[in-house]
C-alpha cells in the first residue's frame, strides 16, 4: 500500500463545494507512507490494539480516513504505569543526552514533513500550505527545548549562617498527562512534550478524537531507526521510499531518534470514552502534572479532577481576542494583519481575532479594503488543492455555531457585507459583518470560525473597555503609529499576548498563555520548561 485513497462522488462534491472549479471533482490521495498512518495506541514502546475502534473522518468530505483503536480507562492506566516506570530511568539521563535525542526527533520531523503535513490536512481540513507551516512550527519546539534542556539552572543562595550552604535544585515533576486539541494536532503536542522531555519528565498524550493520526505519527517518528540502506528487510527499507532514503543520505541522518520505551505514550479514544480516559489521566496518583489546551469549560472540569491529588497544572484555555484599529494606523498593514489573524485555519485558532474594533473616522475605508482583500485572497476548497486558503470547519457543529452567531447579529441590526452562508457539510463562507454592537452573541462568545464582526468606536478608552469586557484574556491585537498610544494600550489590554502592528505572533522563543479564565502557566520560551520542574531546597549544614 503506497497511499491511502479517499473516494468521493461528483454529486457529493457539487453539494459541498457549490461553484468551485471542476478540479474538485476528482479523488484525493492521502499519499502518506503506510507506517506513518498508525491506528493503534502506543505505550511502553509498543503499538497496542484496543477492543474497539472509532472512525477518523476527512472534515471536507465526511469520508472515513481510518479506524483508530478506541482506548478506555484500562489502556490509559497501562500507559500511565509505563510512563511512571520509564520516569525512574529517564530522570537520571543527563541534560545533554535529552538534548541530543530531542534534536534527533526534530531532524526526523523535517525528513518526514510532507507526510506529516498531509495527515494534518486530511484529518483537520487545514490547507496544505498551512499544514506545512504547522509542521515547521511543531518541529521548532523540539529544536528549542533540545537547547533549553541544557539551560535548567538552580541557585546557590548566600546563607545568613556561616556553617551552612543553601542550594536550590530543579528536578522534573514526574509523569505528565498531555491533553491536546484538534486545531493544531502536531504543534500543541510538541510545545508540551518538548518542554516535558527536556526537563526529564515522561508523558501520556491524549489527542483530540477528531485528529489522532498526527499524534500517532509523531510517536512513530520518535522511534524510527534511520539507516543508510534501502534493503526491504530493514526497518528503513519498510518505512521509506528510495526518494526518501536519498533525502536521508543527503543530510546524513543515520542514527536512531532513540526516545526510550515508555517516555512517550499515546492513548487515542473516541468522544464517548474521553471522560473516562480523562478521569484516569487527571486523578491517577502516579501522574504529577496535567497540561491541557482546549475550552475553558473543559479546563475547569480537569482542574476539579486534579484537585484531589493536588497535581501541578498548565491550562491554555479559550480566547476571544480583540483586534483594534486606531485612526493613526497604516490601514493596508492593518487589513493584512486582520486577514492573517482571522482566516488562518479558517478562524479556528485560540488566538484568532474575534472582535474587530475600528475607529469611526476610518471605519468605512477599512471595511472597503478588507472586503476587497477577502474577495481577492480567500478560496474555499479541499485542503490538498494548492489554491485553497479556506478549508472546512472541523465538523458540522462548528459550522452551526458560526451560522447561529451570524443569524443573531443580523437579527439585531448587523449588515452582511461578504459571505454569510452556511454551505453543505462543515464549510462556511468567510463572512464580514458591519454595524455590529457589543450586545451581539459574536461579541460575547468565542467564534472559532471565519466570521469578522466589526464594531465602531470613538475613543481609545472606549476601545480598551470593550476589549477588556471579557472573562478570558489570551491574545489581543491593535494597530497604531502613535508611540504613546502603543505603550498605553499594550499595558492596558488584559491579555497574556499582545500583537502591535502584527497579526501572527506565535514562536517558540516567546511565551504563550493567557490571563483571567484563559488559563494557567506559560508554554514556549525559556519559561515553558519551568512548568515541568519542581524547586527543591537543599541545606548543607555543620560546615567548618
Amino acid at each position: 500500500m503506497s497511499s491511502f485513497c479517499v473516494l468521493r462522488t461528483r454529486c457529493f462534491l457539487r453539494q459541498v463545494f457549490p461553484g468551485l472549479s471542476a478540479t474538485m471533482l476528482r479523488s484525493y490521495s492521502l499519499g502518506v507512507s503506510p507506517p506513518l498512518l498508525r491506528t493503534q495506541g502506543y505505550w511502553d514502546g509498543r503499538w497496542v490494539s484496543a477492543a474497539s475502534v472509532f472512525p477518523v473522518l476527512d472534515p471536507a468530505t465526511g469520508q472515513e480516513l481510518a479506524r483508530v483503536s478506541d482506548c478506555g480507562p484500562v489502556e490509559a492506566k497501562q500507559a500511565v504505569d509505563a510512563a511512571y516506570r520509564a520516569f525512574q530511568s529517564w530522570k537520571q539521563t543527563t541534560a545533554k543526552e535529552r538534548s541530543v535525542l530531542l534534536r534527533k526527533w526534530f531532524d526526523l520531523m523535517n525528513v518526514h514533513k510532507e507526510d506529516l503535513a498531509r495527515l494534518i490536512t486530511f484529518e483537520c481540513g487545514k490547507p496544505l500550505q498551512e499544514a506545512r507551516g504547522e509542521i515547521a512550527y511543531s518541529a521548532s519546539f523540539l529544536e528549542w527545548f533540545s537547547e533549553e534542556a541544557r539551560r535548567v539552572y538552580g541557585d546557590i543562595v548566600p546563607s545568613a549562617a556561616k556553617d551552612r550552604k543553601i542550594f536550590l535544585l530543579k528536578q522534573p515533576v514526574g509523569v505528565a498527562s498531555i491533553i491536546t486539541p484538534w486545531n493544531f494536532p502536531s504543534a500543541m503536542i510538541t510545545r508540551k512534550i518538548g518542554a516535558a522531555l527536556a526537563a526529564g519528565c515522561t508523558v501520556v498524550i491524549k489527542p483530540a478524537e477528531d485528529t489522532p493520526l498526527s499524534a500517532l505519527a509523531l510517536a512513530e517518528v520518535s522511534r524510527y531507526s534511520l539507516t543508510l540502506t534501502n534493503d526491504s528487510s530493514s526497518e528503513a527499507g519498510v518505512l521509506m521510499s528510495k526518494s526518501e532514503l536519498e533525502i536521508i543520505k543527503s543530510v546524513q541522518l543515520a542514527e536512531q531518534a532513540g526516545i526510550p520505551a515508555g517516555v512517550v505514550n499515546v492513548v487515542p479514544c473516541s468522544r464517548e470514552k474521553t471522560p473516562a480516559v480523562g478521569n484516569v489521566l487527571c486523578t491517577d496518583p502516579l501522574v504529577a502534572k496535567i497540561s491541557f489546551t482546549g475550552s475553558t469549560a473543559t479546563g475547569k472540569l480537569l482542574l476539579r479532577l486534579a484537585a484531589d491529588t493536588v497535581k501541578k497544572a498548565s491550562m491554555e484555555l479559550g480566547g476571544h481576542a480583540a483586534f483594534i484599529v486606531f485612526d493613526s494606523a497604516d490601514l493596508d498593514r492593518a487589513v493584512g494583519g486582520a486577514m492573517a489573524s482571522k482566516f488562518r485555519n479558517s478562524g479556528q485558532t485560540c488566538v484568532c481575532s474575534n472582535r474587530f474594533l475600528v475607529q469611526s473616522s476610518i471605519y468605512d475605508t477599512f471595511m472597503e479594503k478588507l472586503a476587497q482583500k477577502m474577495d481577492a485572497e480567500l478560496r474555499l476548497g479541499h485542503g490538498s488543492e494548492p489554491e485553497t486558503t479556506q478549508g472546512p470547519l472541523i465538523n458540522t457543529r462548528a459550522a452551526e455555531k458560526v451560522a447561529h452567531q451570524i443569524s443573531d447579529a443580523v437579527s439585531h441590526g448587523a449588515r452582511v457585507l461578504r459571505g454569510g452562508k452556511r454551505l453543505d457539510g462543515s464549510f462556511m463562507e468567510p463572512t464580514l459583518l458591519a454595524d455590529v454592537t457589543a450586545d451581539m452573541l459574536c461579541m460575547k462568545e468565542e467564534t472559532f470560525g471565519p466570521l469578522v464582526p466589526v464594531v465602531r468606536f470613538n475613543t481609545e478608552e472606549e476601545a480598551v473597555a470593550i476589549a477588556n469586557a471579557s472573562n478570558v484574556g489570551l491574545a489581543g491585537y491593535f494597530y497604531s503609529q502613535d508611540v504613546g498610544q502603543i505603550w498605553r494600550v499594550a499595558e492596558a489590554l488584559e491579555v497574556g499576548i499582545v500583537g502591535v502592528n502584527e497579526g501572527l505572533l506565535s514562536c517558540p522563543e516567546a511565551t504563550f498563555g493567557g490571563v483571567k479564565q484563559s488559563g494557567l502557566g506559560r508554554e514556549g520560551s525559556k519559561y515553558g520548561i519551568e512548568e515541568y520542574l519542581e524547586v527543591k531546597y537543599m541545606c548543607l549544614g555543620a560546615l567548618k
